[in-house]
């Protein structure tokens, strides 16, 4: 993940973070999210040993709140497991069993 010089973060995935960090600071194609947002600090960066799993990752964060990608930045995964709880009236969480009182059924 990078952070840009707009305050904005960067999500993406490569087989080689080096060389991927020097085209993004490198850059010529101008319709690249990161081109107008140089200069440009990694924050985060996970290895995979399954590309299909970063791809997941990755989609995941990208959708994230800036709250939750920095709490990951900051490894404060207790934060990150707060922000990511449901808090919907409607969750699960909130659900009561009915309770059925065997008095009512005799009435």
């Amino acid at each position: 993940m990078l952070e840009c010089s707009d305050n904005s973060y960067y999500t993406g995935i490569t087989s080689n973070l080096e060389k991927r960090l020097y085209e993004h600071h490198k850059e010529l194609d101008i319709s690249c999210y990161t081109y107008k947002r140089r200069p440009l600090n990694l924050v985060f960066h996970e290895i995979f040993s399954n590309p299909y799993n970063s791809i997941n990752a990755e989609k995941q964060i990208k959708g994230w709140s800036r709250k939750k990608k920095e709490a990951l930045i900051n490894k404060d995964f207790k934060l990150l497991k707060e922000l990511a709880a449901c808090k919907n009236e409607t969750t699960h969480l909130n659900f009561k069993k009915p309770s059925f009182d065997s008095a009512q059924d005799d009435k």
